[in-house]
């Protein structure tokens, strides 16, 4: 003689709340990975911004007529190499460099001519990938370029 359990509605409701239990417990671990690894807003009031944005477009337009341009690398040695070109004499030029992820501390560095036409840091660029903000001065002009670096 075979006994046979019947499926009930206890059975159901563990189904149910097992299944709904899992569901929940990956949405919560999703959810703390993402609030944990964001590093910051790209800006802090987006009505201001968006009020702001045709200065940006404006003030960019100003900068590409002044036909300069430039290159953002990690040389050989580890450290960020800006090689320039339609610059002229005696232009300045500065770095910010963030870490996408905001893990990392942002720095800003002046950066040293390298004899080439160019510039470098003096300092090595910490391994990883940053977002480097360069901006090459000369007088009132400015040109700001922002790049990955990896």
């Amino acid at each position: 003689m075979t006994m046979t359990k019947r499926f009930s509605g206890w059975h159901m409701t563990a189904i149910l709340v097992g299944g709904f239990g899992v569901v929940v417990a990956v949405n919560l671990f999703m959810a703390s990975q993402a609030v944990g690894s964001f590093g910051g807003v790209v800006v802090e009031n987006s009505y201001v911004a968006s009020q702001e944005f045709n200065d940006w477009l404006d003030e960019a337009a100003k900068e590409n007529a002044l036909g300069w341009t430039a290159t953002v690398t990690r040389d050989g040695d580890g450290r960020l190499a800006v090689s320039t070109q339609n610059t002229p004499a005696g232009t300045t030029a500065t770095a910010e460099l963030r870490h996408p992820l905001g893990r990392e501390k942002a720095r800003s560095w002046t950066l040293v001519t390298d004899g080439a036409g160019g510039f470098a840091s003096t300092e090595r660029l910490p391994e990883g990938r940053w977002l480097v903000r360069v901006t090459l001065a000369n007088g009132d002009d400015r040109l700001r370029i922002e790049r990955p670096v990896g």
